[in-house]
Parts: C-alpha cells; sequence; structure tokens
C-alpha cells in the first residue's frame, strides 16, 4: 500500500533518514522542517500520514497536531520526541495522534509503526467498500430479452475505462446499472462518488465539483475536496446530466477535456484520473436541438449508449423483481418473507408502470407495511385497481356519445377516479379535495360503478 507520507523534523538529518527509508518501501515521502511548513503541504497535498516531531521551531508539534487534526481529522498523525513523557503522549493521544515513538528512532520500529497506521487507513476503505459492494445491490434481476441484453452490454463495457452514457426513464434502475458498471471495472477499489446534477444550485456548483480553499468565499471555514477529487483514480457518475444549467455544461466540460481543475480560491492545477458515467431521463438530442444542452459535451459523453429499458417493455420480470423486494424486506426487518397471490402478481402484470422498477418497489414495500397477512392478495391493493379502472376510461378527446348526460357520465366518473388516485384511495380526503360530503362521494362512487377502500 504506497501512500503520500509527511516528515516534520529541525534536524534534516531525521529527515533523509526517514525519507530514505520510507522511499525504500514504496511511499511518496516529503519533508518540512516547522509546523507552518507541514501545514501548507497538507493543505496543498493532503498526504494520508505525518510523522511530526513534538520540538519543533516557531508553532510547536502539539499544536501542529491540533491544527492538522482539526482540519483534516482523515490524515494520520505519528508523534516523535527525544525528550517524550507520558503526559506528553496522552495530551497528544487525546488531540488526535495515532502513535507516539521515541528518539532516537528505531528505524525498523518506524516501519511497523507506519504500517500499522496504513493497515488502519486501508481498513477503513475498505469497510467503506464493503458496504457499497454488497453483490446482491448491483444485480439486475431480470430475464427479458432487454434486460439480458443490458447486462451483456454491462459485461463487455465494465472492464474498459470507456465514458458510457446511460438513458432511461426515471425510476428504471439507471443507477444500478451506473454502479454494476463501476463494480465490476478495474476501477472498483476506489470510489463511485454520485453527482446529482439537478440538485446543485447554479452558485455552488464549482465547490461542489472541484472543491474549495479554506477562506475561498464567505462560509468556507474549512478546505473541501471536490467530486472530481474525492473520484480520483474511481469513477464519478454524472445523474441527470441534462438538468444542468449551459454554464454548468461549460465547466464540466471544461474538466473533462483538460483533465485537470482548480480548487475555488487555489491556484494549484490538480490532476485528475477518472471515469466518466452520466445519466439522463431526456433525449438529449431534442435537447440539443432546443438550445438547452451543449452539442460538444454530448458528443465528448456519448463514448457507449446504454438504454435502460422500461418496465411497461420488459412486464415478464415484474415477478422477479416483486420476489426480490418481498425478500429484501423480509432481510431488512427479520421476518418470514410474505407472497403474492397469482391474482395480485397479474394486477401487478397488468399495471402500466409509469414509475418503473422505483414505482414497483415502493408499492411492494407499502404492501408489506400494511398488510397484517403473509399474503398479499388483490384486494390488499386497492390503488391499483384504481389506476386499473381508469385506464380502461375514455378520454374526453375519445367520448363518441352526442349525449351530454352520458358525456357528463364519463367526466365525472375520470375526474373521481384521477382524485382517487391523488389522494391514494382514500374517499374521506377526496371528498374534501372536490368539495363533497364523504357519504354524498360514497353515492357517486355506488352510481358510476367504482371501487374503492374505505
Amino acid at each position: 500500500m504506497n501512500e503520500t507520507i509527511l516528515v516534520v523534523d529541525d534536524e534534516e538529518s531525521i529527515c533523509q533518514s526517514l525519507k530514505a527509508i520510507l522511499s525504500d518501501e514504496g511511499h511518496q515521502v516529503m519533508v518540512a522542517d516547522s509546523g507552518e511548513a507541514a501545514i501548507k503541504i497538507v493543505e496543498e497535498e493532503m498526504p494520508r500520514l505525518v510523522l511530526l516531531d513534538i520540538w519543533l521551531p516557531g508553532i510547536d508539534g502539539l499544536q501542529t497536531l491540533k491544527t492538522i487534526k482539526s482540519e483534516y481529522p482523515d490524515v494520520l498523525v505519528i508523534m516523535m520526541s527525544g525528550h517524550g513523557t507520558i503526559e506528553t503522549a496522552v495530551k497528544a493521544t487525546k488531540l488526535g495522534a495515532f502513535d507516539f515513538i521515541e528518539k532516537p528512532l528505531s528505524l525498523d520500529k518506524v516501519i511497523i509503526m507506519v504500517n500499522n497506521a496504513l493497515n488502519v487507513i486501508r481498513l477503513e476503505e475498505e469497510n467503506i467498500l464493503l458496504k457499497q459492494k454488497v453483490s446482491h445491490q448491483y444485480e439486475l434481476t431480470g430475464i427479458s430479452p432487454q434486460i439480458t441484453e443490458l447486462k451483456e452490454m454491462i459485461g463487455i463495457v465494465a472492464p474498459t475505462n470507456a465514458w458510457i452514457l446511460i438513458m432511461g426513464e426515471n425510476g428504471t434502475g439507471k443507477e444500478l446499472v451506473a454502479r454494476s458498471i463501476h463494480h465490476l471495472s478495474r476501477r472498483s477499489q476506489k470510489s463511485i462518488v454520485e453527482v446529482n446534477c439537478a440538485a446543485i444550485p447554479e452558485e455552488l456548483i464549482e465547490s461542489e465539483l472541484f472543491g474549495h480553499e479554506k477562506g475561498a468565499f464567505t462560509g468556507a471555514t474549512e478546505k473541501k475536496r471536490g467530486k472530481f477529487d474525492l473520484s480520483h483514480e474511481g469513477t464519478i457518475f454524472l445523474d441527470e446530466v441534462a438538468d444542468m444549467s449551459l454554464k454548468a455544461q461549460a465547466k464540466i466540460l471544461r474538466i473533462l477535456q483538460e483533465k485537470k481543475f482548480e480548487r475555488v480560491g487555489g491556484n494549484k492545477l490538480i490532476d485528475m484520473d477518472v471515469r466518466v458515467l452520466a445519466a439522463t431521463n431526456k433525449d438529449l438530442e431534442k435537447e440539443m436541438e432546443a438550445g438547452r444542452f451543449r452539442n460538444d459535451l454530448y458528443y465528448r459523453l456519448h463514448v457507449i449508449p446504454l438504454r435502460v429499458p422500461s418496465l411497461r417493455e420488459r412486464k415478464e420480470d415484474i415477478k422477479l423483481l416483486a420476489e426480490r423486494f418481498l425478500l429484501d424486506a423480509a432481510v431488512k426487518e427479520g421476518q418470514e418473507p410474505k407472497t403474492l397471490t397469482t391474482d395480485a402478481l397479474a394486477l401487478l402484470m397488468e399495471h402500466n408502470w409509469p414509475g418503473n422498477v422505483r414505482e414497483l418497489k415502493n408499492i411492494i414495500e407499502r404492501l408489506i407495511i400494511l398488510t397484517p397477512s403473509n399474503e398479499i392478495t388483490i384486494k390488499d391493493i386497492p390503488l391499483l385497481n384504481i389506476k386499473a379502472e381508469e385506464e380502461k376510461t375514455p378520454g374526453l378527446d375519445n367520448i363518441v356519445t352526442d349525449s351530454l348526460k352520458d358525456a357528463k357520465i364519463d367526466f365525472e366518473r375520470k375526474f373521481i377516479l384521477k382524485k382517487l388516485e391523488e389522494n391514494e384511495g382514500n374517499i374521506s380526503k377526496t371528498a374534501e379535495a372536490i368539495g363533497l360530503e364523504r357519504s354524498n362521494l360514497h353515492k357517486k362512487l355506488k352510481s358510476l360503478k367504482v371501487m374503492a377502500k374505505e
């Protein structure tokens, strides 16, 4: 595990000895002869580990330690001292030091202590990766031709470094596809960092993407690494990339072209090595025609396009998806999994799923919570019953009758079904929303032959 290490000591011979032995171990080693110089190097280079002498000219080692740990808590610090006492060691530990070593230094002990510190870093990173890498989370569920083809394409493109544009409606699983690609890539040991392009305010886009230096603007009380910095040697996922402003698109394009960036308030160019995955629910060609998306950014991102099918295109996968969501919920709650009756599953298969897989998952979770028995029947799914009725109801444009009375009935039926859907089938809320007494709405539903759950 080769890392960047900073050695801080006002004795040049100690700095050079430690630099030599740690370089032989494969690490990149920098040196500083004062606390002030050390803090500046930490700010600019962010080493993973610092070997810090307590007795230094200017600000001493303990004050330097306090500054480093308050502003860069992820940096590990090993204290060194030729005049060490138990009291000093305890104070250093309370200030956040990883360990304490006495001078004269035993180089063998230094190597052991450095390896111990780097192992802690490795274990922490592995812990994060393990949380990311529960393989079940990255599986695309389904056996339909569309999803089978998508899985095959992911298997082909994932091991490469190619940039990929993932297209599909909301709720189809574009983020899952992105994480699956990263999981199967050569960069899987590093992080995948998601950027919700639609959620970043215009004035914060540069700070979020590139990071900022302390004091770069009002409220910048500490140095911050940006999304591109955090995803170095890993993957960055630009979700809903078409929702960025043209100004933000220009900034993204520049960094993708130059593969370098500066933090806000900084003047140092930082090299970037990231794989870019982007996703959108919009037709980017139409967005370009309308002047809402940059042509040059489109062609930069559009190296390998992947399309995630809607759920209505692969209804044969609904059974497998529903069973997976039922099982996931059971494992999460430590309960026996619930099952769907044949008629309940048939209703799920008939539904058009405008919200795609996300809508299906939400419905299943709702049914698990609200259904008291271990078997979910068609009677437990009133909202979809209402929607099914609505889908069978002709729109106003399709009314062929010349009778005002019949047209009125058609309109009332469609209007009430829509309001019932908006209120999740709740009759009391619907009655209040449309200005009817609850009893009158009951009568109206009965006359229109609409079934609704109490």
